[in-house]
């Protein structure tokens, strides 16, 4: 017996959710998307792209090992890390874009833990049958034979799918046939079997068990929303004044009283958030588009208008009410807000794009040695040491040169070449190190400093980069 002078709980246990399944528009849009989504992230690591002898022939890898990033025809260096900070940036402008335009569309319909969620209650429909089947299911104290099969068999099927997840992540880090056979045979590093076990084990329980809790607790989207969205964004909501009030019988005294809503609930069962959408906008609604799907299947039988749930924006509700015409869709989309957010996503597009094409297939560093800062050789001219390090971003082993511009009088060497000229391998960094000499000064050598720039050229292409230091113990002439 409970004591009712205990304090209330703050936490309520969780009550399962089982989604009828729906037919419609936005489900079929969502099926296409899943499978596109899950075609990507499965089958991308086996695609073949040919770079040459040298180099992986994975169309996308994160080679973590040689610190460098394949993505089809484009090859991105540590130094290069602002191409990746760029489209983090568009990500997150994107999604603003989306969401002040269309509401939680990202959650809906594209959001991973969304799409895995929808793939693991497919499994479950399968295994253990529509709602009304699985709620029977879950409400059996008794654990007989047929329940436990059916348990088993969709536990399994979650563990395969969860992880088929984890293998298809670590396969981006490597290449994938040679670390699907390590993995098989038992030869993979152990930081691979890791990562596939918590992959495996992340995705079987946020996809089978957690659902929708991690929308509305783990994930902070939900509360951030609300500051991307106005009253003329376009977000999932009930005509309340075409509903209401809502009721059963249709052929009662009152039935001319009653609105469109019949109270049939089958918006609720269709939830993957287990809300009932009448209720008005709520932190849970990810705007998936079941409801309005289940809402139409049912106008449509009792020969009412479409539309009782639908995309909608609260500026209109008053136009509705009154039965006057309400704004266009684009009017509600292109608004100042959303054209700033168009405009940013685009400006950062198109710079990374530029800054793609123009980038050099040379990297160079100069650092001079500072120990000492410059040596006095024996017939008085004065010698600065410098490392260069330069980076050889082709396929292929090129032959560059190594200029230098500043005061006519200096002279360059290169330590263990007899000319200026040095190759690098493909795709490597090679340190070298150069001299720079100063003749002899008409006094004794001081502290001027004198800047200078190194020049490094490919020969083949004519391409050119530079560093500019500085010459230290000059004297003037």
């Amino acid at each position: 017996m409970s004591n009712p002078d205990a304090p209330e709980s703050l936490y309520a246990a969780r009550e399962p959710i089982f989604p009828r399944r729906v037919t419609g528009w936005f489900r079929n849009f969502k099926w296409v998307l899943m499978i596109l989504m899950l075609g990507i992230y499965y089958l991308v690591p086996w695609i073949r792209w040919d770079r040459g002898p040298q180099l992986p022939d994975q169309a996308v890898l994160v080679d973590l090992a040689n610190r460098r990033f394949f993505f089809f025809w484009i090859e991105i260096w540590p130094h290069e890390f602002y191409f990746i900070a760029g489209l983090l940036i568009m990500a997150g402008l994107g999604l603003f874009l989306f969401t002040s335009a269309l509401g939680r569309v990202w959650c809906g319909y594209a959001c991973p833990q969304t799409v895995w969620t929808d793939l693991y209650i497919l499994v479950e429909r399968w295994v253990e049958g529509d709602r009304n089947a699985r709620l029977r299911l879950h409400r059996q104290k008794k654990l007989d034979f047929r329940k436990a099969r059916l348990r088993v068999t969709k536990w399994a099927l979650w563990l395969l799918i969860g992880l088929a997840t984890g293998g298809a992540w670590v396969f981006y880090f490597a290449d994938a046939p040679t670390l699907l056979v390590d993995l098989v045979t038992g030869n993979a590093h152990p930081v691979a079997y890791t990562t596939v076990l918590v992959m495996t084990g992340t995705t079987f329980f946020f996809g089978g068990f957690a659902r929708e809790q991690i929308c509305i607790y783990a994930c902070p989207w939900p509360r951030i929303q609300a500051a991307m969205m106005d009253e003329d964004t376009l977000t999932i909501g009930y005509r309340e004044w075409r509903g209401e009030p809502r009721g059963k019988h249709r052929k009662g005294a009152n039935a001319a009283e009653l609105g469109d809503c019949i109270d049939c609930m089958a918006c609720v069962n269709v939830c993957p958030m287990g809300i009932d959408i009448r209720d008005g906008q709520q932190m849970e609604c990810i705007t998936c588009g079941l409801c309005i799907d289940a809402c139409d299947d049912m106008m449509e039988k009792i020969g009412k208008p479409r539309g009782l749930i639908d995309y909608m924006a609260l500026s209109d509700e008053a136009n509705e009410r009154s039965g006057n015409s309400v704004k266009p869709v684009m009017q509600h989309i292109m608004r100042p807000r959303t054209i700033l957010y168009t405009g940013l996503w685009a400006l950062v597009g198109v710079g990374l794009l530029f800054a793609l094409f123009i980038r050099s297939s040379i990297d160079v560093t100069v650092a001079p040695v500072r120990n000492p800062t410059y040596v006095t050789l024996s017939d008085g001219s004065i010698r600065n040491t410098y490392d260069v390090r330069i980076r050889n971003m082709n396929g292929e082993d090129r032959p560059f040169q190594i200029g230098l511009t500043g005061d006519p009088a200096f002279r360059i060497m290169l330590e263990g070449e007899d000319a200026d000229l040095v190759t690098v391998g493909a795709d490597e960094l090679k340190l070298q190190r150069v001299y720079i000499v100063a003749p002899r000064a008409s006094e004794p050598a001081g502290a001027e400093r004198t800047g200078v720039r190194i020049w490094i050229e490919d020969t083949q292409t004519g391409d050119r980069a530079f560093k500019d230091t500085i010459f230290n113990g000059r004297a003037n002439q």
